[in-house]
């Protein structure tokens, strides 16, 4: 599938997302996975492509308007990108009512579960849809506000479902599916070892149409997407925290981004839709008779089955767990994470304990986004409580979590922690931790550098790295950050860490080169890189270079690949895999060869521009032995991954990597299976 954008150099980074999400789709179609996995799947589908076209699309549609030289720099030729990702939808768009009809719907049936439409109820299911509606969808619903003339405007809630029909040629109506109600309904048991689930969308047309007999109407969903940005990135004047804040509701009202509409709605009635919506035909994607399928996250499971994963509970870490103090654990060696395999307790139980404990006198700490109920959090304010110097720097311009950032920076607070928020122009994405304690004349630093975020809710569906170490050099790099982020210096002079904007893309760069060198010198050269997303164009053309000079490089990325492998003359060195599973891969990984002794590297940050130069991120060496051996088999099983890795070509058809005779290892069980073994 070669597509229009596409050229030998870089791939769009707004269509290679969008073959992400076609991984996501072969998820749902992949019946190793249990049923109702799958189903997950479909939600996770579909909620991804909701933020997508209310944060990309967005951003897109906004550089339209900017002056002609400026709108190069950031994108090529807008519109055809636009037209382009609308192919792409709508044929993912396709695919996915493919899965749902053709085989979702017959699996569930094989199981004794029908996902009926109000046309199959039964009698007996009549009567009780009539009597949900009547006691709890009714009052719901604003029926007598719900018609208007073709020449009215129609103002629909962000991300809400939807149902309308045309009730003649000047009047149509619409009606919002009330979404403070679970969006399931599942019929009394019939007795007959059979499960009948339906929408409530269906039990409301059920009514509707039982209420207006003499109308020959059809009832079509339509849900609208709106723009997500809160367009204060840059601004440098002002109190940024109550811009925020008061940009935050005009996520409801931005303008719209996407229109999905049922495909059977008749092209007449569509751009009645249109003019009374404020929107355009490029606006519209045309989908099923049911949207915002991520209500399928919550889809009941009636029967005594069951349809999910075998459970794989994160295990307890085999140093930490044998101590009673996280402190007495790193003074004996760095201690490594590794979540969801291994627990994020250690985590929770070092700021518990840093609550407490009289020596600690200081902690300073990033948080891009939190639980909203969390003992991590609640630790923190206990340590504010209690007397400690805590500062806490809350990134409130972390996207859709903005709200509960701020109220947790709220808490932190009012029991005494000096909270600092977001900078102008600058994301402060870095996950870490700096600890101080002072016992007797000796002050002892400590400190924690993660890949992923301080929540211990995606700590159990996320992979991710954390380090704990009491390391002098990467420590005192650490707590320069800090005074950088508390405005006491400017620029922090790392020794160890790699820090953006300041210093990590020199270093990635000079390390790069390093394995040109090698190369040339005819050594091995090597590189491996694990991330989320590989976008950044310089380093981008630097791999190519290397790859022209005989490095041999392999990229695990998951997410948007702008790089294009395996070209001659290019990239013929490089191979891109990606892997899809149970758990969002999520870590990032840097290794080089170095002439035989690896360097190694874990932290925040991906290979985009935005990481490299417009956030704040950290990316720490690892320097224990046996922290580093546990990182490097950890890669090397997912390097090995027959199952669930696919390869990324030049047109991104995200092709399983073939077994042949390899033995069949999907990397994740293998993860888990090698950290239950795991001894020291």
């Amino acid at each position: 599938m070669a597509l229009p954008l596409y050229n030998s150099k870089y791939y769009h980074r707004d269509l290679s997302w969008l073959r992400f999400n076609h991984r996501v789709l072969q998820e749902v179609a992949d019946k190793r996975n249990p049923l109702y996995e799958r189903i997950k799947f479909m939600a996770i589908f579909s909620s991804n492509l909701d933020e997508f076209f209310r944060v990309r699309v967005s951003d897109i549609r906004q550089i339209k308007d900017l002056d002609k030289s400026l709108r190069k720099k950031l994108v090529t030729k807008p519109n055809r990108v636009l037209a382009e990702i609308k192919v792409q939808v709508d044929a993912l768009q396709q695919e996915f009512g493919q899965l749902f009809q053709n085989e979702i719907i017959p699996d569930l049936q094989k199981e004794g579960i029908h996902l009926i439409k109000h046309r199959d109820f039964s009698d007996a299911q009549k009567k009780v849809a009539i009597d949900y509606f009547e006691s709890t969808l009714k009052g719901k619903i604003d029926l007598d506000n719900s018609k208007f003339s073709t020449k009215d405007a129609v103002f629909v809630e962000n991300e809400c479902s939807y149902i309308t029909a045309s009730i003649s040629e000047d009047t149509f109506q619409v009606v919002q599916i009330p979404k403070d109600e679970p969006r399931f309904f599942v019929f009394p048991a019939s007795g007959d070892e059979k499960y009948y689930i339906t929408f409530i969308d269906d039990i409301i047309k059920y009514n509707l149409y039982k209420s207006q007999p003499e109308l020959d109407i059809s009832y079509y969903a339509i849900k609208i997407s709106r723009d997500a940005e809160l367009y204060i990135e840059d601004e440098f004047s002002g109190n940024l925290m109550e811009k925020i804040k008061e940009s935050l509701p005009m996520r409801e009202t931005g303008q719209a981004t996407r229109v999905l509409i049922d495909e059977r709605m008749p092209k007449s009635f569509q751009n009645v839709l249109k003019k009374a919506l404020d929107v355009s035909h490029v606006d519209v994607v045309l989908g099923g008779t049911y949207h915002n399928f991520k209500d399928f996250f919550g889809f009941p499971n009636p029967t005594d089955k069951d349809f999910s994963f075998k459970p794989l509970p994160p295990l307890p870490h085999p140093v930490t767990s044998a101590y009673n103090s996280m402190f007495e654990a790193i003074d004996t060696k760095d201690q490594l994470m590794h979540y969801p395999y291994q627990s994020f307790e250690p985590v929770i139980k070092l700021l518990e304990e840093a609550a407490e404990d009289p020596s600690v006198t200081t902690i300073k700490m990033t948080l891009y986004r939190v639980a909203e109920e969390s003992r991590l959090n609640n630790a923190i304010a206990k340590a504010a409580k209690n007397g400690k110097k805590v500062i806490i720097f809350i990134e409130v311009k972390a996207r859709f979590d903005e709200h509960n950032n701020l109220k947790w920076g709220e808490i932190f607070k009012d029991n005494g922690a000096q909270v600092l928020y977001s900078y102008p122009g600058i994301k402060v994405h870095s996950k870490i931790l700096y600890i101080e304690r002072q016992i007797g004349e000796e002050l002892t630093s400590y400190c924690y550098i993660g890949t992923g975020n301080f929540n211990e809710n995606t700590s159990t569906l996320y992979t991710d790295f954390g380090l704990m170490t009491k390391n002098k050099k990467i420590t005192e790099d650490l707590n320069k950050l800090f005074l950088v982020l508390e405005g006491i210096f400017i620029v922090p002079k790392a020794k160890k860490l790699l820090i953006s904007p300041f210093t990590m893309r020199n270093k990635f760069v000079s390390l790069v080169e390093k394995e040109i060198h090698l190369a040339q010198a005819g050594k091995e050269a090597y590189i491996i890189l694990k991330m989320n997303s590989l976008e950044d164009k310089k380093m981008i053309k630097l791999l190519y270079e290397a790859s022209n000079k005989g490095v041999k490089i392999h990229c695990l990325v998951r997410g948007m690949c702008s790089l294009v492998p395996g070209i001659k003359g290019q990239s013929k060195n490089i191979k891109v895999t990606s892997i899809l599973d149970r758990f969002l891969e999520h870590g990032r990984v840097y290794i080089f060869g170095n002439a035989g002794e690896e360097k190694m590297y874990i932290g925040s940050a991906d290979w985009m521009t935005r990481n490299l130069t417009h956030r704040i991120e950290v990316v720490t060496p690892i320097i224990d032995p046996d922290n580093f051996k546990i990182i490097r088999d950890v890669i090397d099983i997912q390097l090995a991954d027959t199952v669930k890795a696919r390869i990324i070509d030049p047109e991104q058809k995200n092709e399983y990597v073939k077994l042949g005779k390899k033995p069949e290892i999907r990397s994740q069980y293998e993860i888990y299976e090698y950290f239950k073994n795991l001894k020291y």
